[in-house]
């Protein structure tokens, strides 16, 4: 860990830079080029301003071409040693992210005495921090540079406190995403600002975005910032999943870490059953609850064409919510003859009728429902539960994306009749909980050619209009349309690789060049990047592991699970005890 002392001694100065292009650092003779990582996070001290910077390349320069056209050899240490530093040298990028200009500028004067690092507390240590001070140090964005030959240091955990806050501070929400690259103190995001606009989970397959997701939502659980419904794909969120690794473990979902804040509602009741998902609750649909729209969303996966869906419009505007029904019940005569009076096409109303019929096979859809259940998911909501929907063996993109629409929309219009009676009332006790609402595959939902006409898109754009705001988990985010992206608050990127998804990540980001090589040298797995409304500055972290000490930290501390086996082993010592 690098603690407050070795933080005093200077790492570089500054040679030359700009604020479009960043900071170009040579590093000092004694200190190694090989101990400079991509992604650290480092102090400039101007003789003004104190700037925060992320270190954003690293390379080796030479004070005389003769040098490198005629290098040492490597057995020849001695002329190595004497070139170091002088011929030869370390130089570093920076790009400086946040500036604090203190109100005087005694501290600066390099003979009073003082460090000269003066923002530095004078005992080592956690100790002589002062949590208060971070609230009294405002954070700018940066709008000049520090002069020529400024030093560089090393960010103490001091400096970390003061950019990114500590998860206990009274006066925020916030939570321990995961540590730097090479200290041992907390990253905090502000779960309230998080939850203020949409944001998004990136990276490519196996880079462990399900893991980042789940402890983003357990984090928004424990501090009550906002009540979350989770559309569950592939069944990881709610109950347990399969952790990463060569041993097969489980690690814990949602609804056992909160047992009273969440509830499971499953498409699947047999898969959700086998499980051992406890408390899960049955969800069925109705052909009645599905609009044109839900149906255009998924025209790409029941292979729909335009003059299918155009000949749908007219028989919803004839049958209105049995339009479905209707359809599926009509002879060969009956459709030529609507088509006759409505003006329908005939071959385009038998060719969905066709493609409608693969509905019969979803295990969860209804001719008509005994009840509504989408209103029983309104009042979880509404009582402040959060929801996990599971699809089990139904995880087909079909069933993702129709399901998940339907569910949506109809929530998001209960949600904008409660602002609007939020905004005649002007009374708290009227003002909605904020939703989040969780959507795996985004780039399905999101896409240029569809984003127009889906709820999905309608919510990213309204920003926090009606309390509503997605969270998009995607390992393609170049497919999604750029002006969602630019509408995307908080981006925490794990690995990319692909130039176009990398481009998609920085949409809409002043000054996004200079993490471009970041994020493209993150490891492939526990690191993310993350910039944008919730925290101050980009960072790179290690993210949290989601483990036992985790289960402990969060979990609800008056719950202890006992699997079903052992449940069962005290039952039957029970009754040996007592003679039966």
């Amino acid at each position: 860990m690098t603690n407050n002392m070795n933080s005093e001694q200077p790492l570089g100065s500054v040679i030359q830079g700009s604020l479009t292009e960043g900071l170009e650092v040579r590093l000092h003779p004694d200190i190694s080029v090989e101990d400079m990582r991509v992604g650290k996070f480092l102090i400039v001290q101007g003789m003004r301003s104190r700037f925060f910077c992320m270190l954003t390349d690293v390379a080796l320069g030479a004070a005389n071409a003769r040098i490198i056209a005629n290098p040492p050899s490597w057995e020849d240490t001695f002329l190595r040693d004497v070139l170091a530093g002088s011929g030869t040298y370390g130089t570093i990028n920076l790009a400086p992210m946040l500036m604090f200009t203190p109100e005087t500028e005694e501290s600066f004067s390099p003979t009073n005495g003082k460090s000269a690092n003066p923002f530095l507390p004078s005992v080592t240590g956690l100790a002589s921090f002062v949590p208060q001070t971070s609230t009294t140090m405002e954070l700018l964005p940066v709008k000049t540079i520090p002069s020529h030959f400024s030093q560089v240091y090393d960010a103490s955990v001091d400096d970390f406190r003061r950019v990114f806050g500590w998860e206990d501070d009274p006066q925020r929400r916030n939570f321990s995403i995961g540590k730097p690259l090479d200290m041992d103190v907390p990253v905090c995001i502000d779960l309230n600002r998080f939850v203020e606009r949409s944001n998004g989970v990136f990276g490519k397959s196996g880079t462990g975005k399900s893991f980042l997701t789940r402890l983003l939502l357990a984090g928004v659980i424990r501090k009550n910032a906002a009540v979350n419904l989770i559309f569950d794909m592939h069944s990881e969120y709610g109950w347990e999943a399969v952790a990463e690794g060569k041993n097969v473990n489980t690690v814990k979902g949602l609804k056992q870490l909160f047992p009273s804040k969440v509830e499971v509602y499953t498409l699947d009741p047999e898969s959700t059953k086998r499980r051992g998902v406890r408390d899960a609750q049955e969800l069925y649909l109705s052909y009645e609850q599905i609009e044109v729209e839900d149906i255009k969303l998924c025209s790409r996966d029941l292979g729909l064409s335009d003059a299918a869906l155009d000949n749908a419009n007219i028989l919803y505007s004839e049958y209105r919510k049995s339009w479905i029904v209707q359809l599926l019940n009509m002879t060969n005569e009956e459709i030529e003859m609507f088509c006759e009076e409505k003006r329908g096409h005939k071959g385009s109303i038998m060719a969905l009728q066709r493609k409608l019929m693969r509905m019969d096979n979803l295990k969860y859809m209804r001719a008509v429902c005994p009840q509504n259940y989408i209103d029983k998911i309104v009042q979880c909501l509404e009582a402040g539960k959060n929801v996990v929907i599971e699809f089990g063996s139904q995880s087909n993109m079909l069933s993702y994306m129709l399901v998940t629409n339907m569910i949506t929309r109809r929530i998001h219009e209960h949600y904008v009749k409660k602002a609007d009676r939020f905004l005649q009332s002007k009374n708290p006790c009227d003002r909605p909980t904020p939703l989040m609402i969780t959507i795996e595959e985004a780039h399905r939902f999101l896409d240029p050619g569809v984003v127009q006409s889906t709820i999905f898109g309608t919510i990213a754009r309204e920003l926090r209009k009606y309390f509503v705001t997605l969270l998009v988990v995607d390992q393609r985010p170049s497919g999604i349309d750029n002006e969602v992206m630019s509408q995307i608050g908080t981006r925490i990127t794990a690995l990319l690789n692909d130039e176009k998804d990398i481009d998609a990540i920085f949409t809409g980001v002043s000054g996004g060049s200079g993490l471009r090589s970041v994020l493209a040298k993150l490891d492939s797995k526990q690191q993310a990047l993350i910039l944008g409304h919730a925290v101050p500055m980009p960072v790179v972290v290690r993210t949290r592991p989601y483990d036992a000490t985790f289960y402990e930290e969060i979990g609800e501390p008056a719950w202890e699970e006992k699997p079903d086996a052992e449940v069962f082993a005290a039952a039957e010592l029970a009754k040996a005890d007592l003679g039966f």
